[in-house]
C-alpha cells in the first residue's frame, strides 16, 4: 500500500483545546498537499477554514464532543450551524448514558435526526468502543444502520482507549453493507495504518499519519 493510497483515507486530526489558528493553517496545508481525505478541526474552526480555503479543503467538525452528553437538541444546532459554516463531515458523539440505560431507541432516534440535517454530507457516529460491552457495540451497528448513517467510528481519542483491530471485525460482521468504518485513537504506526485499512476500514482519524509519511506535520490528537 503506496503513502498516497494510505493517505487518502486519512481524516487529518487536530481536536487540542489549545489548538491555534497557525496549527490549523498548517493542518489545512498538508490536507491539500497530501489529499487527506479530510481536516477534522473543532467546530469554532469550521468557518475560518472555509473562508481561508474554500473548496480546497474537505472539512470534518464535531458534535457533542467529546463526552457525547449534550441534549439531543443541542447536537441538531451544532450540526446546522457547522454545515452552515462550511463543514462537509460531521463526526458525532452518541449518548453513552443512554446506552447504559438500555435507551437505544433515543440513541436511534438522535442519529436519525442527525443525518436528517446532514443530508447529502457524511455523518460519522462515534460509539466509543472503550466503554462498551460486546454485546452492546453490536447493537449500536444495528442501530447506526436502520438510523442511516454513513460510518460507524470507534473513538473520541479522548477515551480510556482507542481502535483496536478486533472491534474493527466485530463491526464489519455487524453494520449493514452502506455503513462504512472509522477507527479513531491510537493508530500511529504504519503498520497500525495498514493493518486498520486492511481489516475494513473506510477511514482513519489521527494526528500522525502525515508526519510518519511524509516526514513533517502536525501533532496533537
Amino acid at each position: 500500500m503506496t503513502n498516497e493510497e494510505i493517505l487518502r483515507h486519512i481524516d487529518h486530526t487536530l481536536l487540542k483545546a489549545v489548538s491555534s489558528w497557525p496549527e490549523i493553517e498548517k493542518l489545512c496545508g498538508e490536507a491539500i498537499r497530501f489529499k487527506t481525505a479530510t481536516v477534522c478541526v473543532p467546530p469554532s474552526y469550521v468557518k475560518p477554514i472555509h473562508d481561508a480555503f474554500g473548496e480546497k479543503v474537505n472539512i470534518c467538525t464535531t458534535i457533542g464532543f467529546p463526552l457525547g452528553y449534550n441534549l439531543s437538541a443541542v447536537k441538531q444546532r451544532e450540526a446546522e450551524a457547522a454545515l452552515a459554516d462550511g463543514a462537509g463531515e460531521l463526526d458525532m458523539v452518541i449518548n453513552l448514558g443512554d446506552v447504559k440505560n438500555g435507551a437505544f431507541d433515543r440513541v436511534e432516534e438522535e442519529i436519525s435526526a442527525l443525518k436528517k440535517i446532514a443530508g447529502k454530507h457524511i455523518l460519522k457516529v462515534i460509539v466509543e468502543t472503550c466503554y462498551l460491552s460486546r454485546e452492546e457495540k453490536i447493537r449500536l451497528c444495528e442501530i447506526v444502520t436502520r438510523a442511516g448513517a454513513d460510518y460507524i467510528k470507534t473513538s473520541t481519542g479522548f477515551g480510556t482507549a482507542g481502535a483496536t483491530l478486533e472491534d474493527i471485525l466485530l463491526f464489519k460482521e455487524n453494520i449493514g453493507e452502506d455503513v462504512k468504518i472509522k477507527a479513531a485513537g491510537g493508530v500511529k504506526t504504519r503498520e497500525d495504518l495498514e493493518k486498520f485499512l486492511n481489516a475494513g476500514c473506510g477511514r482513519i482519524g489521527t494526528s500522525s499519519a502525515v508526519a510518519l509519511l511524509t516526514g513533517g506535520g502536525a501533532a496533537g490528537y
